[in-house]
């Protein structure tokens, strides 16, 4: 079964065994939440659409968004990620994945963000 890997360098410090997932996070400027949902495939992290509530400094809507409930909701063309490389500063707040109609925070996996581990990858693997 394909899964999600988050870890560094290829080495897996935790495993989700999700077919898709909602990324989500605060901007740490705005504190305006943007979502992005993604379909784990062999290939890569497919990003299948995004929402943000509002718009401020380097946040701008694109032209093709469309308001539905209080968010901007649009879609990008881009290749499979592999994999996905997200900042994780203690200044900038944690990420949270959503599936299984439950949202988590990322620390609950990797514990929380610092300095000494700036960032986090996020690919798809199997599990046995």
């Amino acid at each position: 079964m394909i899964g999600l890997c988050l870890g560094l360098a290829g080495v897996v410090w935790a495993q989700l065994p999700v077919s898709s997932f909602t990324l989500a996070w605060n901007h740490t400027v705005e504190k305006i939440r943007w979502e992005e949902d993604y379909r784990v495939t062999e290939q890569g992290l497919v990003l299948e659409q995004a929402r943000i509530r509002g718009s401020g400094a380097g946040m701008e809507i694109p032209q093709d968004a469309r308001l539905e409930n209080g968010s901007w909701h649009y879609q990008r063309q881009l290749p499979p990620l592999q994999p996905l490389s997200l900042g994780r500063a203690p200044e900038a707040g944690d990420y949270q994945l959503c599936f299984d109609d439950a949202c988590h925070w990322m620390s609950h996996w990797v514990g929380p963000p610092n300095r000494q581990q700036a960032f986090i990858a996020l690919w798809p693997c199997t599990s046995d």
